[in-house]
Formats: C-alpha cells, sequence, structure tokens
C-alpha cells in the first residue's frame, strides 16, 4: 500500500453534470479539475488541477493531491512552466515537491533549448540530459496529448522527462465508450497505454465534449487495480473581454 501513495506523481467544484462551454475548444483554454482517487474501492483522497489564464506565450500548469489510508499519509504539489511556440508547447522548468509517510523528495527540471540540454535534480541526484526533438515534463505532455486528439492526430507518441531520465510514452485508441461517474454519462474516447509488458496496464477515459479533459484513469498491477482516479467536477474559464458598453 505504501508503494501505491508513492507512486502517484500525477499522475487533476461539485460533482452535477455541466455543459461545455463554446470558448472550451482546446487544451489550453483555462480550467480547474476535480478528481477523488480510490485504491479499488478505498478512497484515498483527492487531486486537483488547474490551468489559468496565460502571461502572453507562457503558462503554468498546476497539480496538488492529498492522500491518506489509517497511518500512511502522501501530499503532492507539482508545477510546470512551459511556453506555446509555433511548433507546439515546449517545458521550460517542472517542480514536484512530496510529502507525507515515508522520505519526502523533490524534483526540478530546467529545459535549457538555447543549450541542448535538461538538467535534472531527483532525490539530489543531478543529471544533464539532451534536449533533442520534441521534449516533455510529466504535467505538460497532458496539454500536448489532449490537443492531438483535438486535431485528430494518428501518432500519440511522446517523450518525456521522468525520474532522471527520458521515457517514451505511446498511447492507442480503444474506442469510444459511455461512460457513468456518479449518476453523470460522459461521452468518452478509451485509450490505453503501449507497453512491453503484460504486467502493468493503464487505461484513460477522455471527453471529446470536454476538450478531450481526463474522466476516469486506472492502473493495474498483474491484473489487480491499483489506481482508480475520477473526474468530480470541472469548470472551464472565459478569458475572452468583455464587449464594451455601446455610448448611451
Amino acid at each position: 500500500m505504501r508503494k501505491f501513495l508513492l507512486s502517484l506523481a500525477l499522475p487533476l467544484l461539485s460533482a452535477s453534470a455541466l455543459s461545455i462551454s463554446a470558448f472550451a475548444q482546446n487544451s489550453l483554454t483555462p480550467f480547474e479539475a476535480d478528481y477523488k482517487v480510490l485504491y479499488g474501492d478505498i478512497g484515498l483522497g483527492k487531486a486537483h488541477f488547474s490551468l489559468p489564464a496565460p502571461e502572453g506565450n507562457y503558462y503554468q500548469y498546476n497539480f496538488t493531491s492529498e492522500l491518506s489510508l489509517l497511518f500512511l499519509s502522501d501530499e503532492r504539489s507539482i508545477k510546470s512552466k512551459f511556453r506555446r511556440t509555433d511548433h507546439g508547447l515546449e517545458p521550460m522548468v517542472f517542480i514536484h515537491q512530496r510529502t507525507g509517510t515515508g522520505s519526502d523528495f523533490s524534483e526540478q527540471v530546467a529545459f535549457l533549448k538555447d543549450k541542448s540540454i535538461v538538467r535534472s535534480n531527483y532525490k539530489g541526484e543531478h543529471v544533464e540530459l539532451p534536449f533533442e526533438n520534441k521534449l516533455y515534463d510529466t504535467m505538460m505532455v497532458q496539454l500536448q496529448f489532449r490537443q492531438d486528439l483535438i486535431e485528430g492526430k494518428d501518432a500519440l507518441e511522446y517523450h518525456m522527462v521522468k525520474d532522471n531520465e527520458i521515457d517514451d510514452y505511446s498511447f492507442k485508441r480503444m474506442g469510444e465508450e459511455v461512460l457513468n461517474i456518479d449518476g453523470t454519462e460522459y461521452r468518452t474516447l478509451r485509450l490505453e497505454v503501449i507497453r512491453d509488458s503484460k504486467k502493468r496496464k493503464t487505461v484513460v477515459w477522455m471527453a471529446p465534449d470536454l476538450a478531450y479533459l481526463p474522466v476516469r484513469m486506472t492502473h493495474f498491477e498483474k491484473g489487480d487495480k491499483q489506481l482508480d482516479v475520477q473526474l468530480t467536477g470541472y469548470r472551464f474559464i472565459d478569458t475572452t473581454p468583455a464587449p464594451l458598453a455601446a455610448n448611451p
């Protein structure tokens, strides 16, 4: 159980049905989303994602979680700073802080595109990695993933920095599915992480009507459900300036 609590890296209001606003048409639309986290049928706590309005082409994507079970606890705070370019999203700074039962740790990653290197510090160990082609951190890659789904791209393959290494992740589409969460129905696209081993399985359901916001994610180890994250509420934020009032 402790291993599970420590494994939640991400890994984003009421539970009533909300209709998407017309301005929520891409993954960079500012939003907030809340999720409940379960271990099987046991409630562990909650997670919160927020993407505030940008400053020009510069964004910050935030994540917090609070999990507990008996005398075990796990709290996380993650910030991802990135920018939007003509070639897509480009990472800049990633900060991950973990506290709770067991050893606390932090992770800081600086993406230095002009020097073609990434400086990463995970649990006190410093490494330098090459910054080649498209590279993401484990937070802002979610937004690029959603945007690729919105644009109907076939290849869903990503290279991201995690735990002082560059990992490759790819997804395959498993078809559409209507999901009912706490009495609310969502039309979703089901996707699965492609893995070489069958010992682990990760499935995510994304809602096209919500700019492919994740509705549910489940993770299995050796056939047993280890993690279940479900949407409990969301809010898209309209940053369109209000029209000027007409002169009387």
